[in-house]
């Protein structure tokens, strides 16, 4: 797992028959970064969130949204204020240097050009954004899973066969440093996985090399593959012990983002997890500590 730093910010925008007051616009934003989070906001407007990966969500109102590494969201935004040209602004979150883009929101029939400072983002900061998280429910009302006896939606009710907590951290090893999940670094291997996997080729990862809990053991390197059986339900917890932002994604599976919260995860966590309508994700962020 290697992480990269963002070394600038870049927003587009295509403004295509955009400006019309009173109509209502659809915005999707993604941050196709590798390491920062980003605020959005419009200048003067409210956003309606509708839409996070692929999940319809309850449709609240929001003044700016972070969206993390690996995160999409579509808003819609209504053009109800006096007709001028407003700013839109995405800025890093997060990082001591903050950088910003900016671009304009033109209505039809401005005579005024932007004006007045840009836009600030939430000064609250992790907490502020954890918050934020807690609220993007699934809208059960809207293309959401209808009743199936085979459905999975159903994951509240579903007993987990095993839970995994995966913690990173960022050793050095051999003096060089490198990012670790349970103690153990990645290493790419010659051979393909899928076809030492298929061709039942020794030598080239082992099943025991990571272990399901932090082991508190001193960094190592190792191709780290973890064994799980056909038709689990797994739990899994990601723990985040640095004092920096993390994305964990899971390539071709989507999963319940079923809580977020401070500290060490102990079992008592589970009483404060949405086994209701929590979102189907790809990519989640995980908070410092």
């Amino acid at each position: 797992m290697k992480f990269c730093r963002l070394i600038h910010s870049i927003l587009l925008i295509r403004a295509t028959n955009f400006g019309v007051s009173g109509k209502t616009y659809m915005f999707r934003i993604s941050n196709v970064g590798l390491s920062t989070s980003l605020n959005f906001r419009i200048q003067g407007h409210k956003m309606k969130l509708v839409e996070v990966e692929g999940s319809h969500v309850i449709q609240n109102l929001y003044d700016s949204l972070d969206v993390h590494v690996g995160q999409s969201i579509t808003i819609l935004v209504t053009l109800d204020q006096p007709p001028k040209d407003y700013y839109i602004v995405a800025s890093t979150r997060f990082t001591k240097t903050v950088l910003t883009a900016t671009a304009v929101l033109h209505y039809a029939n401005s005579n005024a050009p932007v004006s007045g400072p840009v836009p600030a983002a939430p000064a609250n900061g992790f907490d502020w954004s954890m918050e934020q998280a807690r609220t993007y429910r699934w809208n059960l009302t809207s293309n959401a899973a209808r009743p199936n006896p085979q459905g999975s939606f159903h994951y509240g009710t579903i007993t987990p066969t095993k839970t995994i907590v995966l913690a990173n951290s960022a050793p050095l090893i051999n003096g060089k440093l490198r990012y670790a999940v349970n103690g153990v670094s990645y290493i790419n291997p010659d051979t393909p996985l899928k076809l030492a996997d298929y061709l039942n080729i020794p030598g080239v990862f082992s099943t025991n090399s990571l272990s399901e809990l932090p082991s508190g053991r001193a960094a190592t390197l190792a191709t780290s593959v973890m064994a799980t059986s056909l038709h689990d339900f797994i739990e899994v917890v990601f723990q985040n012990n640095e004092n920096t932002m993390q994305a964990w994604h899971l390539d071709g599976y989507d999963f319940w983002v079923v809580g977020f919260g401070s500290g060490q995860w102990t079992p008592d966590k589970r009483k404060s997890y949405n086994l209701v309508d929590a979102l189907t994700r790809h990519t989640t962020q995980v908070n410092p500590h």
